[in-house]
């Protein structure tokens, strides 16, 4: 496929008796943010691990950035970066040390190397705690250092497992905007994540991963409109759904609808105005658990 950055088909992969990946069919287009979203143990990091050459599939094919992981390996290597779930830094180094060293074992020269731990230092907002160590950082000043420490070589597609795990909410939304800027210069990205909202609000294509299968591939606004339309939501007491019912979200449908239960309904009974989630497709995906409620 043209402009096609990943391309997948048919990759299992088993331990033991466990089959973590069943059948994985994916195409990531070039330059856009990837989100695969799935519970803990659905295969996210076996995924990457696979697509990164570190761990070899049981069954099937895969080519990153044109090139095949089985026979192209280090081909593979050299078009991508990766972070994984944790820390890859030295805390007993300083955020400019452990740069500038990853610099040079990546071939730099001295002066390359200066130069382009100083731009990573800008680049990530690093540049007042430079010469601290590493060890004293923040969770979310960690990640950023990780994330620099994987953009040292420049390379076409990223991988991100988990990037935000464990950080705070104002780390997390800092670290989902470094990630937008490096999309928009034409870095691929293909993030695992648990968070509905960052595949939300990041992702250009969203997969859900569930049984070891893509329970449902495409936009955020793709996969919400398969759990249903905008609905006008009954609530009891304590907020209990007492029924619903689909709308196009309009003033006249609005009114319409509500007309038709004046009535019909206790006048204590509230009205919530609700859009299909993230996480309700999520939920319907990879648990089975359909709305609740009366749909019309």
């Amino acid at each position: 496929m043209k402009n096609t950055a990943i391309t997948i088909r048919g990759l299992r992969k088993t331990y033991g008796q466990q089959t973590v990946l069943d059948g994985i069919d994916l195409d990531v287009p070039a330059g856009t943010i990837f989100a695969l979203l799935g519970p803990n143990g659905a295969g996210k990091t076996t995924l990457i691990n696979i697509l990164s050459t570190l761990t070899k599939p049981d069954e099937g094919k895969a080519a990153v950035n044109g090139h095949d992981i089985a026979s192209e390996r280090d081909a593979v290597k050299m078009s991508i970066s990766l972070t994984g779930q944790f820390a890859a830094v030295d805390g007993m180094l300083t955020a400019r040390e452990n740069l500038h060293m990853i610099c040079r074992l990546s071939g730099f020269s001295s002066s390359g190397a200066r130069a382009r731990t100083s731009e990573l230092l800008r680049l990530f907002d690093l540049e007042a705690s430079a010469g601290k160590l590493v060890k004293t950082y923040s969770g979310g000043m960690r990640r950023r250092l990780d994330l620099a420490v994987s953009l040292v070589a420049r390379r076409p597609v990223l991988f991100l497992d988990e990037p935000t795990t464990g950080l705070d909410t104002v780390s997390r939304r800092a670290l989902w905007k470094q990630i937008t800027e490096l999309r928009d210069e034409g870095i691929t990205i293909f993030l695992t994540t648990q968070y509905l909202e960052e595949a939300d609000q990041l992702a250009d294509r969203i997969a859900i991963i569930a049984g070891g299968r893509i329970a449902a591939e495409g936009t955020a606004q793709e996969l919400k409109s398969r759990i249903g339309e905008e609905r006008i939501e009954l609530l009891g007491d304590d907020e209990e759904l007492l029924a619903a019912y689909a709308t196009d979200g309009s003033l006249q449908d609005i009114r319409r609808t509500l007309n038709e239960l004046a009535g019909k309904v206790s006048p204590e009974t509230r009205i919530r105005l609700r859009k299909p989630s993230l996480d309700d497709v999520f939920v319907a995906l990879t648990e089975a658990k359909p709305f609740e409620g009366v749909l019309r």
